[in-house]
């Protein structure tokens, strides 16, 4: 694909690859992660930090994330996001130790999840899609310009499909995976 950046399309299909699988990090499944509270923001010292600057994030148990609070007037604040996370988690506070008992998926709650992961899944399929037009409006447009003839661009626009269809089975496998591990007592 000389003619046209594939580069350029590979980097922005990767991107919405990586962002759909920041969005699978964020829902939980039964089991503890510390990749769980990675989206949380703590309003600290003026400003919004991640709360991995704010503490060490652990998992001692398979369902129980620990938080040590590093700056001891910070431990509110860390348990007011963790709070308002929306993710629905409890924090109990034990002086600068805060834990964070993961609990039980119910079968509603998890069928919920499935479509949250499913929503995200489209979202990252249209995104690719969107790639897809752009390289192939570049396509015609470099075919129109004279610069490649009617049978490169033919060639060159089932390039663009082939590497569309690798990303949309990467994105079905990582949803197929994630919904597995939802579905997992």
């Amino acid at each position: 694909m000389n003619e046209i950046n594939k580069d350029d399309l590979v980097k922005r299909m990767d991107g919405a690859i990586n962002s759909f699988s920041g969005d699978l990090v964020g829902l939980r499944t039964g089991r503890a992660s510390t990749n769980m509270v990675d989206g949380i923001l703590v309003d600290a010292y003026g400003q919004k930090m991640p709360i991995d600057q704010v503490g060490s994030i652990s998992v001692p148990e398979a369902r129980m994330i620990s938080i040590q609070v590093w700056d001891k007037g910070l431990v509110i604040a860390v348990e007011k996001a963790i709070h308002e996370s929306g993710l629905g988690l409890n924090p109990q506070t034990d002086g600068e130790l805060i834990r964070i008992p993961i609990p039980e998926l119910n079968e509603e709650r998890r069928e919920e999840l499935s479509k949250i992961a499913g929503k995200y899944a489209e979202q990252s399929r249209v995104a690719i899609r969107n790639v897809r037009r752009d390289g192939m409006d570049e396509i015609k447009k470099i075919e129109k310009d004279g610069t490649v003839g009617k049978d490169r661009a033919v060639d060159l626009s089932n390039e663009v499909q082939e590497l569309t269809d690798d990303y949309i089975k990467k994105i079905d496998e990582m949803l197929s995976q994630k919904e597995n591990e939802i579905r997992q007592v």
